[in-house]
């Protein structure tokens, strides 16, 4: 799971600056058949009717998942869902008693036929409080907007029998004839307001979630993989044509850099885009699934800043084809939604998924060197700032509980790095001739998709397909509390520490904002204290200055993050026109601008008689 770390915190940061029915339907097999009405929604809420199997004992719990592969955060998606009822095949209700928030105990389940429920949406009740913070994350989470959208993750919807798991499940889902639903999987319904999917278990049916819309898809193939991508945009500003371009591109290269690796025949790429309501998703960022990514972006965010954010959250979650999604412990092979037991190896999911994600843009030439260092420093920098010496795989095994679930963003940043350490230890053991990317082929090969590995015994398995030094590296500094001395194996390719003068944000520094944003008249006006920054000075800007327009584009509150965005962009000296409004007159200023500058440590390559190893690291 890749999370996007800024989001619109920096929007809430300037703010605080100042009935069911039965059904008839019967089963010829031992499957669970499942129907979701997305026609008649009431009160916001959809009717799910559960046709059970054949129950052999006297009670029987039917479960809705509490956590997810992929989240690392127990979510309880039980707690979308009331009114549980359930009849027998005459329509009598049997006894249910609610045991906690995601298991429902039903009495004389040898007479048991359906279940029906209700669900509410989680996007509902997200405050935007971040990773860990109460919210279900939105890629993960659930969309009610009749006759507009539902977005359809199957683990918010559907739950299942204690030791009925593994059965298969049939799902109809009803639909309005104006909205069509993306997804990896195939219709089996050829009506225009119902669509029947199967899966072969409960497993296979949460990782492939369903997104309803008015039609707005395109699609690729890119090496034998056929690519969809799906887009909802409220307002029609973004399309599926408009980003497809970048997302060929980008998808070509990853399956360049890939290989063989993978032999999915079909992705989907599901992008929902908020509007940022208080009733809309608020969590930003991307959920891996096998054969599919659910991705939720604010829709003001500009074209440029969508299309960069998009390929940094794809580009991660479809590296998770490789990890844990085919290379992964028996936990998540086996994967328990209700008393899950985690793997020690976040290091490799995440870590090296994350590792990838920023590696194959410089191995395909969609990034230079410079850029590639840069977000390596950048990493490093982040990792410092978190707990250096716990040992990741006690974090890992330990993530949904504190202080170890504090840590966990760490796996995108010294995960990655440990990624990065082991690429170069495999580069400089080979002579050049081998990287991480060969180790993780072998991998594939140990195992795969139906073959986890046990936890305790991957170190050695590694160490066997690469070299001792790898084996110490990981049990010194990924099971032990050692900070890895990056500079160490940085200097092993010629890379080392270097000071760099680099252009900040004009409007913030960190998570110091210069601007601020008046509640209620959403006008966004000059911090006093930001009359010094040189980009203020040099046009005249004074403390209490409302900020109007920049180059003649209107701003407020509502779209503050376009303004901050967009200019990011901006380079030393460009033109540029402010209108403000100072003691209740508007004014024109136009000036040049100029950016602030810090001192700040960087990467740089500077040893020449590592070229030809640095050169197999980043290209080979």
């Amino acid at each position: 799971m890749k999370r996007i770390l800024f989001s619109f915190a920096i929007a809430a940061m300037l703010w605080s600056c100042k009935t069911g029915s039965t059904a008839t339907a019967t089963t010829s097999k031992q499957e669970v058949s499942v129907s979701i009405n997305l026609i008649d929604v009431k009160d916001d809420k959809v009717l799910v009717t559960v046709t059970a199997p054949k129950i052999n004992a006297d009670e029987v719990t039917y479960s809705i998942p509490k956590i997810i592969p992929g989240t690392y955060t127990e979510d309880n998606y039980g707690k979308y869902i009331e009114d549980v009822k359930a009849f027998d095949a005459k329509g009598g209700l049997l006894s249910v008693t609610k045991k906690d928030d995601n298991n429902w105990i039903i009495k004389n389940a040898k007479a048991l036929r359906t279940i029906t429920y209700l669900v509410n949406d989680t996007y509902d009740t997200e405050n935007g409080k971040g990773f860990g913070k109460e919210d279900v994350f939105s890629p993960a989470g659930t969309n009610i907007d009749a006759g507009i959208n539902f977005m359809i993750n199957m683990h918010g919807f559907v739950g299942y029998f204690q030791d009925k798991i593994d059965l298969p499940y049939k799902v109809t889902i009803s639909h309005p004839e104006t909205l069509w639903g993306a997804t990896s999987m195939i219709d089996l319904d050829t009506t225009a307001t119902t669509d029947v999917f199967t899966t072969s278990r409960y497993a296979e049916l949460v990782e492939n979630p369903v997104m309803y819309a008015k039609p707005d898809y395109t699609s690729f193939t890119v090496d034998g993989m056929d690519i969809l991508i799906g887009v909802y945009s409220p307002t029609g500003k973004v399309t599926a044509e408009s980003i497809t371009p970048e997302m060929k591109t980008m998808m070509t290269a990853q399956k360049t850099f890939l290989g063989k690796i993978n032999a999915n025949k079909k992705y989907s790429v599901l992008l929902y885009l908020s509007t940022m309501a208080q009733t809309d998703a608020k969590g930003f960022g991307a959920l891996e699934h096998p054969t599919a990514t659910t991705v939720v972006l604010p829709e003001m965010l500009p074209k440029e800043e969508l299309v960069k954010s998009m390929k940094d959250v794809v580009s991660h979650e479809f590296f998770h084809i490789v990890t844990p999604l085919t290379i992964h412990s028996k936990e998540i092979q086996y994967f328990d939604y209700n008393a899950p037991k985690m793997s020690e190896h976040l290091w490799l999911y995440e870590g090296v998924t994350e590792y990838f994600a920023n590696l194959f843009q410089i191995n395909q030439g969609l990034i230079d060197e410079t850029e590639f260092y840069s977000r390596i420093a950048e990493k490093i920098e982040h990792a410092k700032k978190l707990n250096d010496t716990m040992p990741f795989t006690t974090m890992s095994a330990n993530v949904l509980v504190p202080p170890y679930k504090d840590q966990y963003l760490n796996v995108y940043e010294k995960g990655a790095l440990i990624g990065m350490c082991i690429d170069i230890i495999i580069r400089e053991k080979s002579n050049g001739e081998r990287g991480i990317l060969n180790m993780m082929h072998q991998l594939a090969n140990e195992y795969g998709v139906s073959k986890p590995f046990n936890d305790n015994e991957l170190f050695a398995k590694i160490t066997e397909l690469t070299y001792p030094e790898v084996g110490a590296f990981l049990t010194q500094y990924v099971a032990g509390p050692t900070p890895i001395p990056y500079e160490t194996y940085l200097a092993k390719v010629g890379v080392t520490k270097a000071m760099e003068k680099a252009p900040g944000n004009v409007f913030l520094k960190g998570q110091m904002p210069y601007i601020t944003v008046n509640p209620n008249t959403k006008e966004i006006s000059v911090i006093p204290s930001s009359e010094s920054i040189d980009f203020y000075k040099n046009l005249g800007l004074k403390g209490g200055d409302i900020i109007v327009a920049i180059n003649e584009k209107p701003y407020s509150l509502e779209n503050i993050y376009e303004m901050i965005s967009e200019s990011q962009n901006w380079k030393e000296n460009d033109a540029i026109t402010v209108k403000i409004k100072r003691d209740g007159k508007e004014q024109t200023i136009k000036g040049k601008v100029k950016l602030p500058y810090e001192e700040k440590e960087g990467l740089k390559a500077t040893d020449a008689t590592k070229t030809t190893l640095k050169n197999t690291w980043l290209k080979g």
